[in-house]
């Protein structure tokens, strides 16, 4: 039965395939709620630190997030190993959200007592005055701590675990369909956090709140609260769906033989962190997927260190700031959601792979050209079109480099996350594995700690983060450019695999 009119375009699922589709949909949606969250608090309370700033975030990029990502990793590979897959779903969520507890009730009360202050004014004697944010990252060590823990909620959760899941049990036909409906869940999501972490941001300090000494630390125990309740309803969802949904079809497909790569396999060959590499370099085809990655997150996080520094000279407050960040968040979901809807599985479906991956490169040199221009100009305030865009008097520069984060960000979460995943799955199973663990496990903190160090090496000659634009535009030209190209040599390389495996062909063009 062909679905056709309205429905193809909005909504192109079959009735059978609901009992699948909507509880993973709930699923992802839940988890990106919680990333959303924790995005936005990580942010908040390491820059507002005192004698902090967003020159912190490249410096806790290289030196903790990048080390740590290697480590996580190589526990990962070891772990999926020896455990089945929901085991291990529930031992990392489980671990991430007894952690956040644990920093909200326990850490952050704590943080001035647990500073470094002594080692931290020794340090300012001896670095240059460029490594501020390396100071920072030592004395506020807690709050290191838990960035770098929030930071590998998306690494784990949402790409190894959610999308590892999803592609095991989706088919290429499937793919299409679902995964563009699964991003309108992840992007919406953004709506519904950003709008709930204002609701429950507190003003003023409120007695009645059992906890906290200050509003923002009320705050903080509010939002990770909501966090602990959602990550209950991950883990009850994802264990409906493993003992009532593929439960069912994995044991079905061992008693038909069927032998469909499509399905859960009930063995699953070990796959070891130095085989991932030597398929990685061995591969092009993996070769051009980490390429994109990499260079996706070396631009965003460049422009997101820049826009983290115009905001937290505006917005003084942790509190004030936080809930600027949120509205960015709800502003973003809105055109993710749109984009989901109307661009995401339509674009691929009629216009191809190709077509579909270039449109976020494309999106993120557009915004680029007017953010780092107006930052290169020096543009003066237009508060009247800012209080208009979103609310507040911030400055042109502010204004242009929320836009971008709004549309490069909404671009991402749908285009870029359905094209790399949809190139994923005519891989065979094993490849699959060994390709995300090394794309998503290390390629992605490669490309972050990469800007990361690239606006290190320049804070240190520069000493001002503003006076490092001008380098880190000519690097920026030339990474998009790697980028358009390795999606271009990419595209072809997965029709041609496609083709290989037999499967429903994909035009790509």
């Amino acid at each position: 039965m062909k679905i056709s009119g309205v429905r193809s375009f909005l909504w192109p699922i079959y009735g059978a395939e609901h009992k699948k589709l909507v509880p993973m949909f709930a699923l992802f949606f839940m988890i990106t709620m919680i990333y959303n969250l924790v995005r936005s608090i990580k942010v908040s309370v390491l820059i507002t630190a005192p004698g902090s700033g967003a020159e912190a975030i490249p410096f806790i990029k290289f030196w903790l997030v990048l080390p740590a990502a290697f480590l996580v990793t190589y526990i990962f590979t070891k772990v999926a190993n020896r455990f089945t897959r929901e085991k291990v779903f529930y031992a990392v969520v489980l671990s991430f959200l007894v952690f956040f507890m644990f920093f909200v009730l326990v850490l952050f009360p704590n943080r001035e007592f647990l500073a470094l202050d002594s080692f931290a004014i020794l340090l300012q004697k001896l670095l240059p005055a460029g490594a501020k944010g390396f100071i920072a990252i030592i004395r506020h060590w807690s709050l290191s701590l838990f960035y770098v823990v929030a930071e590998f909620w998306s690494t784990l959760v949402v790409a190894m675990l959610f999308w590892g899941f999803a592609n095991e049990v989706t088919k290429v036909s499937e793919a299409k369909r679902f995964y563009a409906i699964f991003a309108l869940g992840a992007n919406s999501s953004g709506i519904f956090a950003g709008q709930l972490a204002q609701i429950v941001t507190v003003k003023t300090f409120n007695p009645l709140i059992p906890f906290g000494t200050t509003a923002w630390e009320q705050t903080l125990f509010l939002q990770f609260l909501i966090i602990t309740m959602l990550g209950a309803i991950v883990i009850a969802i994802f264990y409906w769906l493993n003992s009532k949904v593929f439960h069912e079809e994995a044991a079905s497909d061992v008693l038909s033989m069927s032998g469909d790569s499509n399905r859960i396999k009930v063995k699953k060959p070990k796959l070891s962190l130095r085989e991932c590499f030597v398929y990685l370099a061995r591969s092009h085809y993996m070769r051009y997927i980490a390429v994109i990655v990499v260079a996706y997150n070396i631009i965003y996080n460049v422009a997101d260190t820049l826009w983290m520094a115009h905001v937290r000279a505006t917005f003084s407050e942790p509190g004030v700031l936080n809930a600027y960040i949120n509205q960015v968040v709800s502003i973003t979901g809105i055109f993710a959601a749109v984009f989901a809807l109307v661009l995401a599985g339509n674009v691929i479906r009629k216009f191809g792979w190709i077509a579909a991956a270039l449109i976020t490169p494309v999106v993120w040199v557009v915004f680029g050209v007017g953010f780092y221009g107006c930052m290169l100009l020096d543009i003066t305030s237009i508060a009247g079109v800012a209080v208009t865009f979103m609310g507040n008097p911030v400055n042109m520069i502010v204004l242009l480099a929320s836009a971008q984060m709004c549309f490069g960000r909404a671009c991402k979460y749908t285009l870029f996350d359905e094209t790399k995943e949809i190139a994923f799955i005519p891989l065979p199973k094993e490849n699959q594995r060994k390709g995300k663990a090394v794309v998503d496990g290390i390629g992605s903190r490669l490309g972050k700690s990469g800007g990361a160090i690239m606006i290190q090496i320049l804070l240190l000659l520069c000493s001002d983060i503003m006076l490092t634009v001008p380098y880190l535009v000519v690097i920026l030209v030339l990474i998009s450019i790697a980028w358009i190209y390795s999606v271009l040599k990419l595209g072809k390389l997965v029709k041609q695999q496609i083709d290989n495996e037999n499967q429903e062909e994909v035009v790509v063009a």
